[in-house]
């Protein structure tokens, strides 16, 4: 996922009418589609979708409420907004004050105790990249600084500039004490970015103050990673489309999102830089020290926004064939994998759990062929 980083919006509680989720939706990974309406003026108030708009993580989130009064229901989103910020600070790469920045100035030459929330993520991080065989990584910030996809300008580097970051990127370097919440690395130029997880652990957390304040029925939107409180008016699931990698169209898939569930993905999209007829994504493998190859999007559903979006990084990573034999082994996920094929038909790959309530678009069948593993 891409990194985080600080942007302050002066209009970031505004309530906007649900329809706002599809204006957004060439720019967003995953979008909220076949809203419900509201009645005919005149009518009594009823419980519709709105979506209270803010910009922070470095995108646009939505918190989208199932309300009959925005007005009334507009503090409960600020708080859950304030919920994305307060995570932000803590875990940006994008500042010199978050947690992250300072465990990046002090842990190359002595131990320190993390923030708990942060220790969470960098202890969940460190559990993936035992089970993905390395292909997550959070040391893999001095790669993603290097190819500009971190504080910019974006470019494709030399190999020496590439071989001389990998030589501080792995893992391996990271001793991390989980009951005494203790980080040092044994290499001094170890960085850490927690930009490919963290979001998901946000969703979480402002689905939490939502449920806390009482609200039934909702969507937490962060830039694609969603989580699901109960349901839509009028539906028993939340519909999500799948944005086309390839971007001929807003969406190519829908899929139904049940209450309790969430959904991210991991792609190429605006995040990329292009040189000589190649263009390189802003995921990198950690294993080899580029921009992984090979898959061109990974969409994965589970029970915790947290969980989505541990997976989908690695999966992209992976590829075809090793994301779905991981997607095979842990029943905690489901997943949808897209491979670039010939002919300009695009392959999906549906993992069984998920293909009762996946839809490829009419418009898309003729681009994409479904397979379901």
């Amino acid at each position: 996922m891409p990194a985080l980083h600080p942007a302050p919006d002066p209009a970031a509680a505004r309530p906007r009418r649900a329809a706002v989720h599809l204006v957004r939706a060439t720019a967003l990974a995953l979008a909220v589609i076949a809203l419900a309406g509201s009645g005919a003026s005149g009518d009594p108030p009823t419980r519709r979708e709105v979506a209270y708009v803010s910009h922070t993580m470095g995108t646009y989130a939505q918190i989208i409420l199932v309300t009959a009064d925005s007005a009334a229901s507009a503090p409960t989103a600020r708080a859950a907004q304030r919920e994305l910020d307060r995570l932000d600070s803590l875990m940006t790469n994008w500042t010199t004050t978050s947690e992250v920045a300072r465990i990046n100035r002090v842990a190359g030459t002595s131990s320190t105790v993390v923030d708990s929330e942060v220790a969470v993520v960098i202890a969940r991080s460190l559990l993936l990249w035992r089970q993905t065989e390395g292909a997550f990584d959070i040391t893999v910030e001095p790669l993603v600084r290097l190819w500009g996809f971190l504080g910019g300008p974006k470019r494709v580097p030399a190999d020496s500039e590439v071989r001389a970051a990998f030589r501080h990127v792995g893992a391996q370097r990271v001793e991390f004490d989980s009951l005494t919440r203790t980080i040092h690395f044994t290499d001094p130029d170890v960085r850490i970015d927690l930009g490919g997880i963290a979001k998901g652990y946000a969703v979480d957390a402002a689905a939490r103050v939502l449920q806390r304040e009482g609200v039934t029925d909702a969507l937490v939107n962060l830039s694609g990673n969603m989580f699901a409180i109960g349901t839509p008016p009028g539906a028993d699931r939340w519909r999500i489309g799948v944005r086309d990698p390839r971007d001929r169209m807003p969406y190519f898939a829908r899929i139904e999102l049940q209450p309790g569930e969430g959904i991210s993905t991991s792609a190429k999209y605006e995040q990329f830089v292009a040189q000589d007829g190649r263009t390189y994504g802003h995921i990198m493998d950690p294993r080899t020290g580029r921009p992984a190859d090979g898959l061109i999007a990974v969409t994965v559903v589970s029970k915790s926004g947290f969980e989505c979006d541990s997976w989908d990084t690695p999966l992209f990573v992976l590829g075809a064939a090793g994301a779905r034999r991981v997607a095979k082994r842990y029943d905690v996920f489901g997943a949808l994998l897209v491979s670039p094929g010939t002919g300009g038909v695009d392959t999906v790959w549906v993992e069984s759990s998920l293909a009762d309530r996946f839809t490829l678009e009419p418009a898309a069948r003729e681009l994409f062929r479904e397979v379901v593993f």
